[in-house]
C-alpha cells in the first residue's frame, strides 16, 4: 500500500511517501511562504524522489484539523486534486500524527497548536513501546487550564507542535520538572506522522473514503465568523 501523506496545517508544510509501514522520503518546509506556492511543487518533488506516479497512490492521507483555517483548507483541496487519479482519501488529527512522530518516546506527548486568545489546540498521547494511545480527544483548551492538568502527571511529558515553545515558557514559570520540549524540526507537524497514523487507522479497520467526503474539522468558527456572530448578539 502506498500513502501519500499532506500536512499543511500551521505555518510548516510537508510531504511524505509510505510504502506499506515504511517512510520512502519526506519534505519539509518551513520559510513563510505561503502553501498555495509551496505545497504542489512539494508534492511533486517527494513523489519523484519515492519514484511514485500519481495514478499508483492507494490512500492520499491529510491532516485534517485542527489548524489553520486557510491552511487545512489548501491542504484538503490539494488531497483531493491528488486523490482525482483514483486514490481514497482519509482525515487524519493534526495533534494525534504529530503524537506518531514521537513512537520513540516513553511518556506522555502533549501536542500543542496555537489556537490564540491565550488557547491551545491539544490532545494528550501516552507512548509505551512504540504504541499511541489516545487520552482525551482534541480540544481548544486555555493554558493555563492545561497548565493545571499537566501538573498532576507523573510521567515524563513531552512537549511538540507549533504551540509548544509558548506552552513550555508558561510551563516555566511554575517549574512542572518532568515537562521537556522537543527543539528540533520534530516539534512541528510532519506528513510522516500523518502518513503514520493513517496506516495504524487502516490496518485497525478504519476504510479510507472518497475524496468527496473529505472535509476540515474545525474544533471552533473562524475568528470572521466568531466576530460576526458577537455583532449579531450585541444588536439583540
Amino acid at each position: 500500500m502506498i500513502i501519500l501523506g499532506i500536512d499543511s496545517s500551521a505555518t510548516v508544510a510537508s510531504a511524505a511517501v509510505y510504502k506499506d509501514d515504511k517512510l520512502v522520503f519526506e519534505s519539509f518546509e518551513n520559510n513563510g511562504l505561503t502553501h498555495s506556492v509551496t505545497l504542489l511543487p512539494m508534492i511533486e518533488k517527494t513523489l519523484n524522489e519515492a519514484k511514485v506516479l500519481p495514478k499508483q497512490i492507494d490512500v492520499v492521507a491529510i491532516s485534517h484539523g485542527p489548524g489553520s483555517f486557510t491552511g487545512l483548507r489548501i491542504g484538503i483541496a490539494t488531497a483531493k486534486g491528488m486523490a482525482s487519479a483514483g486514490a481514497k482519501c482519509l482525515g487524519v488529527s493534526t495533534l494525534k500524527a504529530m503524537a506518531y512522530s514521537h513512537r520513540d518516546f516513553e511518556g506522555i506527548v502533549c501536542a500543542c497548536m496555537d489556537a490564540r486568545c491565550n488557547q491551545l489546540y491539544n490532545a494528550l498521547f501516552k507512548i509505551q513501546n512504540g504504541k499511541v494511545l489516545r487520552l482525551c480527544d482534541d480540544r481548544a483548551v486555555l493554558i493555563d487550564e492545561l497548565l493545571e492538568e499537566i501538573k498532576n502527571i507523573s510521567e515524563p511529558v513531552l512537549l511538540v507542535g507549533d504551540g509548544a515553545e509558548l506552552f513550555y515558557k508558561a510551563v516555566q514559570n511554575i517549574e512542572i520538572k518532568n515537562a521537556t520540549i522537543n527543539n528540533d524540526d520534530l516539534r512541528y507537524q510532519r506528513a510522516s506522522g500523518v502518513c503514520a497514523a493513517a496506516f495504524e487507522d487502516i490496518k485497525n479497520g478504519k476504510e479510507p473514503f472518497n475524496k468527496n467526503e473529505l472535509v476540515p474539522v474545525y474544533l471552533r468558527l473562524p475568528q470572521a465568523e466568531r466576530e460576526l456572530n458577537k455583532r449579531k448578539g450585541d444588536k439583540k
